[in-house]
């Protein structure tokens, strides 16, 4: 992983939007160059970002990236995705999604902290520079991608809260509208809802834990967790708690959707680990969702490849704490 330096003019300064529309030749072809405005044409969705969002988003700065990683296409990264608010199918959150709204947003922070209250998402980026930062991404069920994301560190946002040194875990509550979700009001699901997740505090302030509010460029997608979501790139997309409204700080390891429905298949740490097999199927290997939809089975590494987070563990046992 190497940090990449921006140039002091930004690529949608001098390059009109539709010349970034062929994305896979321009993937190619230009290895090292952002994805800052790489996505496709602008959507019915998009049309509603708030443009304060959209001018943070298109200047966002350079951040953390794995050059050697081709990137995952547009149309596989926002079709092919778990967000069971809107369905269990991978097509499902797309087709059913149009009816949320994430605009305007608010996020509810208590708990543990010096500094609770209810913020407008715009309060809370205000005047932060976002940063693009290209992750991978693995899912629990052996298929993985690689994404540019824009967002901030989760640790600075965090911290504006100002934790207390009680605060050990931090939760994480996804919205609850059945009116606009329909995986919500069905009668067949089998997992509760609003969706939990949580990550112990420091992983939370590690440098890599992200949360993201746009990728390749635009505004996150309603089927992607729009407006808001979590990155975690060394564990499993589940984590990956999507449209949140809520951030609770506490001295207790918080519940998680996953781990209450299921807890022999999934871990409340949730890390990447190819040694530790899901009780059904093996995560030796994954199969990697490139550019231009190419598909090619790989192994999967300890912690997603992200080694850097090794020392949140040391003394754990990792097959008994996944």
């Amino acid at each position: 992983m190497i940090i990449r330096q921006r140039p002091e003019l930004n690529e949608n300064d001098v390059t009109p939007k539709a010349s970034y529309l062929n994305r896979r030749q321009l993937i190619q072809a230009a290895a090292g160059v952002s994805l800052v405005g790489m996505a496709p044409a602008i959507s019915a969705q998009a049309e509603n970002v708030p443009g304060w969002l959209s001018e943070q988003i298109r200047t966002a700065s350079s951040g953390l990236e794995d050059t050697s990683q081709g990137i995952t296409d547009w149309d596989d990264a926002t079709q092919y995705n778990n967000f069971y608010e809107f369905g269990t199918g991978k097509s499902d959150p797309a087709r059913n999604s149009g009816g949320f709204n994430p605009h305007p947003w608010e996020i509810e922070v208590d708990g543990l902290c010096a500094n609770p209250g209810t913020l407008s998402l715009e309060d809370m980026l205000n005047s932060r520079q976002l940063e693009e930062r290209i992750y991978r991404l693995r899912c629990v069920e052996a298929w993985s991608m690689v994404i540019p994301w824009t967002g901030i560190e989760l640790a600075k946002l965090l911290q504006q809260f100002e934790p207390t040194s009680d605060a050990k875990y931090v939760a994480f509550q996804t919205v609850y509208r059945p009116s606009e979700m329909r995986g919500q009001r069905s009668f067949f699901s089998f997992i509760d809802y609003p969706y939990v997740e949580g990550l112990r505090m420091d992983e939370a302030m590690h440098p890599l834990s992200f949360m993201a509010v746009g990728m390749y460029g635009e505004a996150l997608p309603n089927q992607n967790g729009a407006p808001i979501r979590l990155v975690t790139p060394w564990k499993y997309g589940f984590k990956w708690i999507k449209s949140i409204d809520k951030i609770t700080f506490t001295d207790e390891e918080p519940p998680t959707t996953w781990n209450l429905s299921a807890p022999r298949e999934y871990g409340f740490y949730a890390n990447v680990n190819p040694e530790v097999h899901h009780p059904r199927w093996s995560q030796a290997t994954e199969r990697r969702i490139g550019p231009n939809g190419n598909i090619e089975r790989i192994p999967t590494e300890m912690f997603n490849g992200y080694d850097e987070v090794a020392s949140l563990y040391q003394g754990m046992d990792l097959s008994r704490f996944f």
